[in-house]
């Protein structure tokens, strides 16, 4: 390779607030158009803003979740820019004293095969603006300023990203902090979380960045590793044509495939920067900050790890249950109930995921419940029924909500283990089906997937694989 590039990117959470970072406003997803405002996220001449101390600690409790140092004393900035939905003209953001500084994000690279830390720059608090809605319908442009005052965490980290599948991973991993911590919901079709993508390549080897371009605003990781996949080739293509790069704020056309141009970058003095003259700066002592600490629950990076060490776990199994708190309180809710991690780990990733994600739902909206699938893997260990009945049945289960033995019950699917009934099937197997039974005995084993076949057409697949196998084995070879 030529080149290599070098991406860092501008996370922008929503803070899991009821109310606005300055005002009493609420954060409510939905309403209906410029009807959660007030005169002080409207902007207005002679309002007052009034800081909202939730959004400071959820900024701590998302400070201390990645690693990051909590600054003693910050404060806000206005960062002053014009848009139709900006009603005050600037933005009320952080600038030279943020909240929280140098943390990082621990992420698998796949291209290096190694974990890789990702490191932060820092952590700040700011106001979302308002939207400006584009409809075909009407004249012109229209403004709903709902968004105007919501709370945001914006969170840079460093440019040692590679590559649009590590972003992707990286952005993952914080998505999953910050709804662990209770940061955020990271909720990214409502706009909770979205990101800013700083992408910029250089020759193999240098030591210098060369010159970005910025892609803002996208909430899917397929847009961000497409777009950042993109760029990079339309980067490589215009220095091996001679050109130049031009620093600027690109988008992501999901239909074209591409980015495009959308104005030249700013710089931080081009936002003429300055403190916010109606806050006072935010102090946060030590006992703040053990407060915030103690309260954390089990993070991510913490339980992947207890999920090795406690059930025996593969990694990679560790890292899928551990991918949402609801996945992995689920799984732990069935290990409680069947205390064997290993098969539990395969059903809920296989069966149970597949599911979900069929059906588009949510673990909490799963239609079979932690006990009720713990009470069905119990069925299949004491022999009631098969694995492959077992599949059955779970289907029911999820287009039903009904317990596994009650579905059994119902539909007669009880296993056939009575050795007598299968010891009879077997001979009838045997005396029907000479050809292959001296095939057998003439050394085609694999013929015994054949008699094991016919058995279990007899029964309607109910018949216990094992005690078939161990039956139809010892009569060809007794035969013999």
């Amino acid at each position: 390779m030529k080149y290599e590039a070098v991406i860092g990117l501008e996370v922008h959470a929503q803070a899991l607030t009821q109310t606005k970072i300055f005002c009493g406003c609420s954060t409510r997803f939905g309403a209906p158009p410029n009807s959660q405002v007030c005169p002080v996220c409207l902007g207005l001449p002679g309002v007052l803003p009034v800081l909202n101390r939730d959004v400071v600690e959820l900024g701590i409790r998302a400070g201390i979740a990645t690693h990051c140092k909590i600054a003693s004393y910050s404060r806000f900035a206005r960062k002053n820019y014009f848009y139709p939905d900006l009603p005050k003209g600037y933005q009320v953001s952080m600038f030279e004293l943020p909240l929280t500084e140098h943390g990082y994000v621990e992420i698998f690279s796949e291209a290096e095969q190694a974990d890789k830390k990702i490191g932060l720059t820092r952590i700040h608090m700011e106001e979302d603006a308002g939207k400006n809605i584009h409809d075909g319908d009407e004249e012109g442009s229209l403004v709903d300023l709902n968004r105007a005052g919501v709370p945001l965490l914006e969170i840079v980290s460093e440019p040692d990203i590679s590559n649009g599948e590590e972003a992707v991973a990286y952005l993952k991993a914080l998505r999953a902090i910050l709804i662990y911590a209770g940061v955020s919901d990271a909720d990214m079709e409502k706009g909770n979380f979205r990101c800013d993508a700083n992408v910029s390549i250089r020759p193999v080897g240098s030591s210098k960045l060369g010159t970005r371009s910025e892609i803002k605003n996208m909430n899917s990781f397929r847009f961000v590793q497409k777009a950042i996949a993109y760029e990079i080739l339309r980067q490589e293509e215009i220095l091996e044509a001679g050109g130049r790069i031009v620093q600027e704020t690109r988008l992501w056309d999901e239909k074209k495939g591409m980015t495009f141009s959308m104005r030249s970058k700013e710089q931080a003095h081009d936002y003429r920067y300055f403190p916010e003259p109606d806050l006072v700066p935010i102090q946060v002592d030590e006992a703040w900050i053990a407060k915030v600490k103690a309260e954390l629950p089990e993070l991510p990076d913490a339980k992947r790890k207890r999920f090795i060490e406690t059930y025996a776990l593969p990694a990679y199994d560790a890292s899928i249950l551990t991918a949402s708190q609801a996945l992995a309180d689920f799984f732990e809710a069935v290990v409680t109930a069947y205390p064997k991690a290993k098969i539990v780990s395969n059903w809920v990733m296989g069966d149970f995921l597949r599911e979900l994600n069929q059906e588009n739902k949510t673990v909490e909206e799963a239609p079979v419940k932690a006990k009720q699938l713990a009470a069905l893997l119990q069925l299949i260990e004491d022999g009631t029924i098969s694995g492959k009945i077992a599949k059955v049945v779970f289907e029911e289960m999820v287009e039903t909500g009904k317990d596994a033995a009650l579905i059994v019950r119902e539909k007669g699917l009880t296993q056939v283990s009575d050795e007598g009934t299968l010891a009879e099937m077997a001979d009838a197997v045997i005396a029907t089906n000479p050809k292959e039974v001296e095939a057998y005995r003439g050394g085609k084993k694999k013929l015994m997937g054949f008699f094991v076949g016919q058995m279990m057409r007899q029964t309607g697949g109910k018949a216990h694989p094992g005690k078939v196998n161990a039956l139809l084995k010892e009569k060809l070879e007794q035969s013999n």
